[in-house]
């Protein structure tokens, strides 16, 4: 446990060391909150990690990441913060019910990049895991 809370915490600091240096997003204002605050939400991702493969530089590649709320109470995202500028992250702000499905969204920019890239996310919610890093990797070629 202490590890892991270690591990959190550098986390943490890390990020917010990359984003004050590169721009980091977090998308939209609106709040909302969970209408069922008896249970805990589980943010389950099919996968944390997309890989794009090679990429022309200058293109903007996008996926979608795909998670489930696997607890028994109402799931709110309340952040999604990128490692850098050149990628954002958009969501859904709207509860997830539990054995529901939600998105998020990322747009990786090449302009400007070259070689192996790869890119971090952390969403922020009232989950019982309240902080998920997602990844993206590109290898990104001079056009």
């Amino acid at each position: 446990m202490k590890n892991s809370i270690y591990i959190l915490t550098a986390a943490l600091a890390v990020m917010a060391v990359m984003t004050s240096s590169c721009g980091g997003n977090s998308s939209g204002t609106e709040r909302y909150m969970p209408s069922d605050t008896t249970g805990t939400a589980v943010m389950t991702f099919q996968s944390p990690e997309h890989n794009f493969g090679k990429v022309g530089s200058g293109e903007k590649v996008g996926c979608i990441f795909t998670f489930r709320n696997t607890g028994d109470a109402d799931l709110v995202i309340t952040s999604a913060t990128a490692s850098c500028g050149c990628t954002v992250p958009k969501y859904d702000r709207k509860p997830v019910p539990p054995e529901g499905t939600g998105t998020v969204e990322v747009i990786f920019d090449t302009s400007g990049r070259e070689g192996l890239q790869t890119k971090t996310i952390v969403i922020q919610s009232n989950a019982e895991n309240n902080l998920v890093i997602l990844r993206i990797i590109a290898e990104v070629e001079k056009n």
